[in-house]
């Protein structure tokens, strides 16, 4: 009989399948299709009366410490973890992954096949639906460019959103919010990347740190998040304010805001004009916004697209 470790299992595996993440549960079924010896083997146990049983064991282990010691064991195991479910993956050069940019081009042509593009529309349905915001989207391609080469560099978020405070208000309190100065609107913006990794996350945090403090939300969004990089994360989002938000495309409505932003009382209205003076959608954004302030009118034509 053989005696292949589930240690030694996970990691043949995922070497087999390389180019693929795979769920605890996956690599379950894999096991029994792979190791018909050892899963013979283990199903003389009374406590599994079927392969589900056994499928539902296996997956349980995998998630475990056998995981941990499969990484220390080695280095090319990966897992992704956030969004759930976890992912495994073998990484061909880890050193790369942990060391250069060529990781952030290895995850683009990953998950679905999406682009980051392609993640946009995506992301303003659940921000529209979800969390009742009125989005826009920014496309940095149609900016004058007036301050030349680079001189908008990390200037433009993806998506700037909308946040109708009064909506369900009584007119008599509307007119008594739009004629003072309390708000009656909260202003969002976020910057959207495929995939967080230990490679790129300073790199893409400051990003929207630059294009999308100046509203009372910025978000940095993401489909996934690598092993080791939620506590970066959490240090860099408590120093700068910036919330995560983890976009599922599988299952639009299990995403989540894995980090809060702080909200900011006040726009930086400076900021915004320098984005506004660049940028036609912008521009239009704004406008929009003014509009609501004043009529307190949405024009559902001119939003979220």
């Amino acid at each position: 009989m053989s005696n292949k470790t589930r240690v030694d299992m996970i990691i043949e595996t995922l070497r087999d399948h390389k180019g693929e993440k795979l769920t605890a549960r996956e690599l379950a079924k894999l096991f029994l299709e792979r190791y018909p010896a050892e899963m013979a083997e283990k199903m003389k146990n009374p406590n599994y009366a079927n392969d589900e049983e056994l499928i539902a064991q296996l997956a349980a282990e995998v998630g475990g410490q056998r995981t941990r010691r499969a990484k220390d064991k080695c280095i090319n195991i990966k897992t992704r973890e956030k969004p759930r479910p976890r992912l495994y993956y073998w990484e061909d050069n880890p050193q790369e992954e942990d060391l250069s940019a060529v990781d952030d081009q290895l995850h683009e042509a990953e998950d679905l096949k999406l682009k980051e593009h392609d993640l946009y529309p995506i992301l303003i349905e659940f921000l529209n639906k979800d969390m009742g915001l009125y989005c826009h989207r920014i496309d940095e391609k149609t900016s004058k460019n007036s301050q030349g080469a680079g001189g908008n560099h990390w200037l433009h978020p993806d998506i700037v959103a909308m946040e109708p405070l009064d909506k369900s208000w009584s007119q008599a309190v509307k007119t008594c919010v739009r004629f003072g100065n309390d708000k009656s609107v909260r202003l969002w913006s976020f910057e959207v990347k495929k995939e967080l990794t230990r490679a790129n996350v300073r790199k893409c945090f400051f990003q929207a740190v630059s294009n999308s403090s100046w509203a009372n939300f910025g978000y940095l969004v993401a489909t996934g998040i690598s092993d080791g990089v939620e506590p970066e994360l959490q240090m860099l989002c408590s120093l700068h304010g910036i919330g995560i938000l983890l976009l599922d495309v599988g299952d639009l409505y299990n995403s989540q805001i894995l980090i809060p932003a702080k909200e900011k009382s006040d726009i930086d209205w400076v900021s915004a004009n320098r984005i506004v003076e660049e940028n036609p959608d912008f521009m239009n954004y704004i406008k929009q916004v003014g509009i609501y302030h004043q009529t307190g009118e949405l024009i559902p034509s001119v939003w979220n697209k």
